[in-house]
């Protein structure tokens, strides 16, 4: 007797055979993984917060009264007292009248005969006012006193204060800016004539 053959219906046979090629759950695991790689790359590709600059701190002027201790002068500007020369002496004359100025205290004492000025200073550009007045009595007249000075390598040669002024007793102020990349202010003076002399040095840093 010969086995009797069972024959299923074709719609049967496809879904059984489609029933066998689905077998197993979706892919989650690789959807995660795309989806963290996807945050992953956009967070390699985010441009970093851009770090703040620090703020600039003024520098306040330095003013410094030549050859006398702290002074408030008519204007009620505070002067520090005398500090950076070397070489050289102090003198002070009180009371003196000085003209073509507002702040005739400054003139009154000066440091003369030195050698150089040094100011520890920020690397920047400044603004220095070097202040002269000729007060010695000894002096009468043009090319009495002559010196040269030499600021952060600006050269002032054959500086005559009585010439500058326009006569004894007068201020004078002479403005240089400067560059300063060694963390220190320079000045030189070369004796010519007499004896260098200057009567104060404001610092300010440049606008």
């Amino acid at each position: 007797m010969k086995p009797e053959l069972f024959i299923l219906p074709v719609a049967t046979a496809a879904l059984i055979l489609a029933s066998g090629c689905q077998t197993g759950s979706p892919d989650t695991n690789n959807h995660s993984s795309a989806t963290a790689g996807t945050a992953t790359a956009a967070a390699k590709t985010a441009a970093p917060a851009p770090t703040p600059a620090p703020a600039k701190v003024a520098l306040p002027t330095i003013r410094i009264n030549a050859g006398a201790g702290v002074i408030k002068d008519s204007t009620g500007v505070d002067w520090l007292a005398e500090t950076g020369f070397e070489g050289g002496d102090v003198i002070e004359r009180p009371d003196l009248p000085i003209a073509n100025t507002k702040q005739p205290e400054i003139y009154r004492s000066e440091h003369y005969s030195m050698d150089t000025f040094k100011y520890k200073l920020p690397n920047g550009k400044y603004l220095v006012k070097l202040h002269f007045c000729e007060t010695y009595e000894g002096i009468a007249g043009p090319g009495e006193r002559v010196f040269s000075f030499d600021v952060e390598g600006k050269a002032f040669k054959d500086f005559d204060v009585w010439a500058k002024s326009g006569g004894g007793a007068r201020a004078y102020v002479e403005t240089v800016p400067v560059d300063i990349t060694d963390g220190q202010l320079d000045i030189k003076f070369t004796a010519l004539v007499e004896n260098p002399q200057i009567n104060a040095i404001e610092i300010s840093p440049a606008q």
